[in-house]
């Protein structure tokens, strides 16, 4: 494409939500009710393992790290569409943007290694217990997050350098209530061969071997708990795995339908909804999944109430 078609974009707008403008008030108190509880739920499970002895265990520390993440996941989208919304502006600014995409696509990486490190401590807890405290140490558990770290770092770095190198056609749309990579590739005139290359090669391989040891874990679950069937032993199984389950089926469900099978619809408002349950309900859920089934969270909360209470 010749030069004098490209433009050194300065900022991009955002199209937001499909709604109507007299819609905007209750769509802006709703999503302001959201966001306040993912902070607030995430806030709070993270207050209560750092305060009761009996939840300073591999699995809730791990979860401290999901809640941490789910936090700083919605907190990268939310309050700027708030903004937007009350404002009546679409507009953001060139660096931004790349700067939301960056710690949006980091979080989300987080939040694929975090559930895989999950399902292999619920692998080692039920198929083998009596080693679960020599496995599962603490120095293994720092290591696996910081791993974890350490490669969506790198990978959020190498699509955001990758993606700073193109140009930018004078459409500057953002047909979503953030800047996603998807959308603001759509939008550049220059060869983006490389980026999708990455993207399929790299990111395939960051997002599939996650799911593969999710995947994995769980079969071997399944397999040694149908050797010798047993009610107790399948509820207790149910009661340990399931909130973990549930967060993996929202997650990759959501994830695959804001990003795998997009193309397939007819209407960029689907995509737009997917993206809100991935980026917003998700986060948003996660501390009534976790909480509302477990039964060491709940015994917690009870007892923070209750020392509360004494203050007063």
């Amino acid at each position: 494409m010749k030069r004098e078609n490209q433009s050194s974009t300065s900022k991009f707008l955002l199209l937001g939500l499909p709604i109507q403008p007299e819609q905007q008030g209750v769509f802006f108190a709703l999503f302001l009710g959201m966001y306040l509880t993912t902070v607030l739920g995430n806030l709070l499970i993270i207050l209560l393992i750092r305060l009761d002895a009996r939840l300073h265990t591999p699995m809730y520390f791990f979860l401290s790290h999901l809640a941490f993440t789910d936090v700083s996941f919605s907190s990268v989208t939310i309050p700027k569409m708030l903004m937007n919304m009350h404002t009546q502006q679409q507009s953001i600014l060139y660096v931004e943007c790349i700067s939301q995409m960056y710690f949006f696509i980091l979080f989300g990486c987080f939040d694929n290694f975090l559930l895989a490190v999950m399902a292999y401590d619920r692998y080692v807890a039920i198929c083998q217990p009596l080693h679960y405290t020599t496995v599962m140490r603490q120095e293994l558990c720092i290591s696996l997050v910081a791993v974890s770290w350490f490669f969506c770092c790198i990978h959020a770095l190498l699509h955001t350098l990758l993606l700073v190198q193109l140009s930018f056609c004078a459409e500057n749309t953002i047909r979503n209530f953030f800047c996603d990579l998807p959308s603001l590739l759509k939008m550049s005139c220059s060869d983006i061969s490389i980026n999708e290359l990455v993207i399929f090669t790299e990111g395939g391989m960051l997002f599939t071997l996650p799911l593969s040891i999710i995947l994995g874990s769980y079969v071997h679950i399944g397999t040694i708990i149908l050797r010798v069937p047993s009610t107790k032993r399948l509820f207790k199984a149910f009661s340990t795995c399931g909130s973990h389950l549930f967060v993996v089926s929202l997650y990759y469900g959501t994830l695959a339908g804001a990003y795998f099978f997009s193309s397939l619809w007819d209407s960029n408002d689907k995509y737009i909804v997917a993206s809100v349950i991935y980026a917003v309900v998700t986060p948003m859920l996660n501390p009534f999944i976790y909480s509302l089934r477990n039964r060491d969270i709940k015994q917690a909360l009870e007892i923070f109430l209750s020392r509360a209470n004494f203050l007063k």
